[in-house]
């Protein structure tokens, strides 16, 4: 049985590392949030010790560590985007392995200074990129493996998924702090999209607001036209129609792939691979930071070429600064 510690307890994704951490039968020993809204504790790991301070939480794995003979084995981050960096670094200072919800980092050097770490702690750092276990996904790599090799294929990406006001209030609606659109809601769909299709050749930005993004990327056998928002108002009003505020589409070849369950178990799936040492790590998630990156930096290009049609839709201005 392994020792898990969890950072970012009361977060919408921690109760899918509290179940992981269950269902493969391993323990949890302490947990960190600064908000105490985690009764979700209960149903997983009611013994296991919360603090809402960090020196409290740092004392105390010290301390076990120190006074009882105690090897933590692992450190599940699941705190917002630019403070994944301190907290994997925190657990590798305590001889832990970390498991890192997505994006990994914000930044591609980042990266390069947690490779030495890694190096120098000898543990490792493992990232949760849940779409490479999709069997959806999957089934579309081999596909893509098995066929042609000089063929490029036509891939559009639309992922709505509303947000209200809250988000602007939030870390997530701070660039400083989650990386914008792209990053916070768009990071895993490029790192699939990478892992299927090849290395990336072309990056154009067409948009980038507060509630959108969208462009056009070139990989060795795909071309994509993407486009991601939280806004209510871009949802198809067939999904509106079923009180729904989602819609995920990927297309390719005009053919659209079929995702939209299996994702319940994937978190589970991905700490089975991670505690047999066979988790996706700092290289696999080097890609797409570098992407959302350059995205989040790039100069907006004319829309003209290829470019996603929901960009053409009008835009928005938000809520609180009243700027579009």
């Amino acid at each position: 049985m392994k020792n898990f510690a969890l950072i970012g307890t009361a977060g919408y994704i921690a109760p899918r590392h509290l179940r992981a951490i269950k269902e493969t039968n391993h323990n949890l020993v302490a947990a960190l949030d600064k908000f105490d809204s985690v009764g979700i504790m209960d149903s997983f790991f009611p013994n296991a010790n919360f603090f809402v301070e960090f020196e409290r939480f740092d004392r105390h794995i010290e301390k076990l560590k120190r006074e009882q003979d105690f090897s933590l084995d692992y450190v599940s981050i699941c705190t917002p985007n630019y403070l994944h960096d301190a907290h994997i670094r925190f657990a590798l200072r305590q001889g832990a392995d970390a498991i890192c919800e997505k994006p990994l980092v914000l930044n591609p050097w980042n990266i390069e200074a947690l490779e030495t770490l890694e190096s120098e702690y000898k543990k490792k750092v493992n990232a949760i990129l849940q779409l490479r276990l999709h069997e959806s996904i999957i089934a579309l790599k081999q596909k893509i493996e098995n066929g042609p090799k000089d063929k490029i294929y036509d891939v559009d990406l639309t992922y709505l998924t509303s947000r209200g006001k809250w988000y602007y209030t939030s870390w997530k609606g701070d660039l400083s702090k989650s990386g914008g659109i792209a990053t916070n809601i768009g990071v895993h769909f490029y790192d699939m999209l990478g892992w299927i299709f090849g290395p990336l050749q072309k990056n154009t930005v067409h948009l980038h607001t507060h509630d959108r993004a969208a462009g056009y990327l070139e990989f060795k056998q795909a071309r994509v036209r993407w486009f991601l928002s939280i806004n209510y108002d871009l949802i198809p009003d067939a999904i509106k129609a079923k009180e729904q505020r989602t819609y995920r589409s990927i297309t390719v070849d005009g053919k659209e792939v079929e995702f939209s369950d299996g994702f319940f178990d994937l978190h589970t799936e991905s700490y089975k691979n991670i505690l047999k040492g066979e988790g996706f790590g700092l290289a696999d998630a080097k890609t797409s930071v570098q992407l959302v990156h350059d995205i989040r930096n790039a100069e907006l290009s004319p829309i003209k070429g290829d470019y996603h049609p929901l960009v053409k839709h009008k835009l928005s201005k938000h809520p609180f600064t009243g700027k579009v």
